[in-house]
């Protein structure tokens, strides 16, 4: 078959490709999204816990500054202090870090649904290492408009910092002539106000790149209407497959049903069309049980392996195509037919006997019954 174009490729990815894909590590993803929420989980805990920040920076400070005299001749104590200092800074800084770990897990959770870990991701791939390919994916489309979306947001995000810049010039400049206590405070929430503004930009861009990228990543796994056929056919099997493996579950309950006449205590048949095989003891039954039935050729063989085992068949054509029609192979008959059936059990019982007592000379065998009073309605042939 001819290798399909990405035009054809006209039909939703269907489940089963969207998982296969998720089960590679194939998902949407943006960068964008995750500098965003790192960079506003960054702002959100520089005014949170600007507080906690300041007084940290003080203590720090302070440590960092006083020196004993003892400290002075230890040449281990730069070194021990250093250390100290060092832990007391990642102390400060460490739940800003925790939010921005936070943040940058939770984006890809945003476009997947979920958090997702795929080991064929990390399996070694020889094609990637292809200098040509690296090239070829270089000047293709995607390098392109990746770089185009680049030099973009350069200059979305280059424009909001300068306008903040110029907006605060005159704060900037009138920052040289104030003390330092009141100066510091000041700058930093000039650069705090430039922080969110960048934010801000960030946000624009992100609520531009996820649907472009959600679009890009469905549309990347878009099938051709071949394709879908194919998998409804791997789902579902073969339908040839199908129907040689019903034809062979029909022939197997078959056998097994056939296996059940030599058991009956009687066959009642149309007595060409229709055959039913009827069995009941007392002592686990709460009435009789249809072992076998079936039509034409079926009934046929169900009479032929009566008649090889001496089970008896009645003729009795309005009850055969009643209990064929109403119940099931396995199943007790219904109370409908309770008094048809007790009038055939109770010839079958009689000549049971009669047979047991050897078939007494001068006695005749006793006569089936030549019809069944049937309900209303159950009998499929009859004719109004």
């Amino acid at each position: 078959m001819a290798e399909e174009s990405d035009l054809e490729k006209t039909e939703p990815a269907s489940p089963r490709r969207l998982e296969k894909a998720r089960e590679e590590g194939q998902v949407p993803q943006s960068r964008e999204l995750t500098a965003f929420l790192v960079m506003a989980a960054g702002a959100g805990g520089v005014w949170g816990l600007s507080g906690w920040f300041v007084r940290r920076g003080e203590d720090v400070m302070r440590m960092g500054l006083v020196l004993d005299r003892q400290d002075a001749f230890d040449p281990n104590a730069i070194g021990l202090s250093l250390v100290t200092l060092g832990g007391e800074a990642l102390t400060t800084l460490l739940p800003l870090f925790i939010l921005t770990v936070v943040a940058a897990l939770l984006a890809p959770i945003f476009l997947t649904g979920g958090i997702l870990f795929s080991p064929k991701v990390l399996t070694l791939k020889f094609d990637r290492l292809d200098p040509l390919k690296g090239v070829k994916r270089m000047f293709s489309w995607q390098s392109i408009a990746e770089m185009v979306k680049g030099i973009l947001k350069a200059m979305l995000l280059g424009g909001i910092v300068f306008w903040v810049v110029l907006n605060e010039r005159d704060n900037l400049f009138a920052l040289l002539g104030q003390p330092l206590e009141s100066a510091l405070p000041a700058f930093g929430r000039m650069l705090l106000y430039a922080f969110i503004g960048f934010v801000a930009g960030l946000a624009v861009i992100a609520l531009i790149d996820v649907p472009f990228q959600l679009w890009r990543y469905y549309a990347g796994l878009r099938m051709t209407r071949e394709e879908l056929r194919q998998e409804m056919k791997e789902l579902e099997g073969d339908p040839q497959l199908k129907a040689r493996i019903r034809s062979q579950q029909r022939e197997i309950a078959r056998r097994r049903m056939m296996s059940e006449v030599p058991k009956a205590d009687v066959v009642v048949t149309n007595p060409t069309h229709f055959a039913v095989a009827l069995k009941y003891d007392n002592t686990k039954m709460g009435a009789p049980m249809v072992v076998a039935k079936g039509m034409n050729l079926v009934a046929q063989k169900i009479r032929d392996i009566a008649g090889e085992n001496s089970v008896p068949v009645i003729e009795l054509p309005p009850l055969a195509r009643a209990l064929h029609r109403h119940v099931e192979v396995g199943a007790a008959i219904p109370a409908t037919l309770y008094t048809a059936v007790a009038e055939v059990m109770a010839y079958i019982y009689q000549l049971n006997a009669f047979m047991a007592q050897g078939g007494a000379t001068g006695l005749l065998p006793p006569a089936p019954p030549l019809a069944v009073a049937l309900p209303e309605g159950l009998d499929p042939g009859a004719v109004e």
